[in-house]
């Protein structure tokens, strides 16, 4: 997973589409990232598709090299249609803070 920071909020992309993450996530809501040895809950907003754009094109900025194969050949350099175009093929979900279980 590649958590994306954006605009001082953090994200997650999903470059392979609709997997069984992403179905988890959608049905629990939430999760916890372990970022070295740190564990942070978090509560999961999916972002619709309408405002996806600014956030795949900073995602692609920061990790094309790792993931851009997934993404049908559009850039952070493409146009915003193309990436409206993908946007229904890769949730994206804001990360909030949550109070630990």
């Amino acid at each position: 997973m590649n958590l994306l920071t954006y605009e001082g909020r953090k994200y997650l992309v999903a470059p392979r589409g609709l997997t069984q993450w992403v179905r988890n996530l959608r049905v629990a809501g939430g999760g916890e990232l372990l970022l070295g040895s740190k564990t942070e809950s978090f509560k999961a907003v999916e972002i619709p598709d309408a405002e996806k754009v600014p956030i795949l094109r900073a995602y692609l900025k920061r990790w094309k090299a790792e993931v851009g194969v997934f993404f049908s050949g559009v850039s952070a350099d493409s146009p915003e249609e193309s990436l409206r175009r993908i946007a229904p093929e890769h949730p994206v979900f804001r990360i909030e803070a949550a109070p630990l279980r």
